[in-house]
Formats: C-alpha cells, structure tokens, sequence
C-alpha cells in the first residue's frame, strides 16, 4: 500500500470524526441528563402550584366581592331602618284593663308603638286607621302583630277612655298610661317630643307630640320608625320582613 492511498484514507475519516466529535461534544452527559430531568421535573410542579395558587386567590377573591356585595345591600324597608339604637329599650306602663304591662309581654310580636292622646284632632286617629289598615293586608300574619297606643295625656285619659278609644279602631289595639311622671320616663325613653298648647279652658288644651311610630320585631328589638302617612301597604310589607326573620 502506497502512502498516498494511506493518505488519501486518513483524509476521507477526518470529517467523520469531527463530525463524531460534535455530536459526541453536543450529548449531554448522564449527569446533565439528570439535571436537565430535574429542571424539567421543577418546572411542572412550579407552574402547577402557580396555576393552584391563582386558583385559590381568584376564589377567595369571588368570596370576598360576594361578600361585599351582600354587606352593600341591606334590607330594603319603606320606613327609616333605626336598628341597632341605643334608646326605645324599656316600657313600663298600665294598659286599658290595668293590667301592668312591658315590652317583653309582647315577645314574639312585631309590635307597633305610638304616643298620642284621645283628643288629638288628627294624627292619631288617622295612624289608628292606618294601622288597622295594615293589620287587613297582613291577613293572617294580623295575630302576630301587637299595636300599642301610649298616651301622652294621662290627666284627661283616664283607663275607661282609652279603653273605648283604642279598641273603637281595633278590638286588639291596646292602649297604655302611666302618672305624669311614667309618661314622662316613656316620652324620653323613644325620645318622643311633646308640648301642651293651652285652649279656650283650662281643659281644652291640645298636645303638639311626635308622629312616628316605632316597629319592634318579634325579638323585642327597636327596628323601624315609620313616617306620619307611610303607605298602609308600605308599612305591611316593612312588617312582613321582621316577621319573617329579616
């Protein structure tokens, strides 16, 4: 064999092994392959706990927008929502059969109180009205609702009276009084205003006094204030809903 030919034999495998060369110099090694595995393996399991982790955050954020959307929409009566007031807690007076009487006898009523007097021209007897209206459209929801009448004019109103006055509306109204100083006591207690302007005689006089009327629910907490001339069917479904447990 010539040294050409063995020449020209050497230069034909040159390139192959280079190119072996490469490709063995490209192949990762064992150790590579693990760290290559490993790398691939964390990837994985990041991007699972990243999806995980989003997962959980838009769900606690759903929860809390629902939340919220609930604590932004409260119930929504007709009449002024006084809850949570730290007056219009107690009442002790005698009813209409001397019968002494407080809030809690009427637990598990819905109870509408009103401070008025016998002889007032207009607001009471159109409140009275109003009420026995409301009573109608509750139907038989009616019998768990108590309506108080306070007077504010004990001296003239005697039991006999409001006796006849209240249950002349309804025979289940009742009505309330106390001595001056009892009236006095329930007057601040539901922070009721009341002034006596005087008449043509000394028992002619007439009372100025707070319209409104207080609505307890069947818990015995102070709930509504409801307006002078509030809707009989506004006041019935305000109603309604304490009854109900809202």
């Amino acid at each position: 064999m010539s040294a050409t030919a063995g020449d020209d034999r050497q230069a034909a495998c040159r390139p192959k092994n280079r190119r072996a060369s490469r490709a063995a110099a490209a192949a990762p090694t064992g150790d590579e392959q693990l760290a290559n595995a490993a790398l691939f393996t964390l990837h994985n399991r990041l991007s699972r706990q990243a999806k995980t982790t989003m997962k959980i955050l838009s769900t606690l954020i759903l929860s809390i927008t629902l939340l919220l959307s609930a604590c932004s929409q409260p119930v929504a009566f007709k009449s002024s929502d006084i809850t949570g007031v730290d007056w219009g807690k107690t009442l002790s007076l005698t009813d209409h059969n001397g019968k002494p009487r407080q809030l809690a006898d009427f637990k598990g009523q819905a109870i509408v109180l009103f401070f008025g007097y016998t002889q007032c021209p207009d607001v009471c007897p159109t409140t009275l009205l109003a009420m026995r209206d409301v009573l109608k459209r509750l139907g038989d929801s009616a019998s768990r609702v108590q309506v108080l009448f306070v007077t504010l004019d004990p001296e003239r109103d005697t039991a006999q009276l409001l006796s006849g006055y209240v249950t002349a509306f309804d025979p289940s109204f009742i009505g309330l009084r106390g001595d001056d100083a009892a009236t006095a006591v329930a007057a601040k207690e539901f922070k009721v205003f009341s002034v006596k302007q005087a008449g043509s005689t000394p028992d002619t006089y007439s009372i100025d006094h707070s319209t409104g009327s207080y609505v307890f629910d069947p818990q015995g907490k102070l709930r509504l204030l409801v307006r002078h001339g509030e809707p009989a069917d506004s006041v019935a479904a305000d109603i309604k809903r304490l009854l109900d447990g809202q």
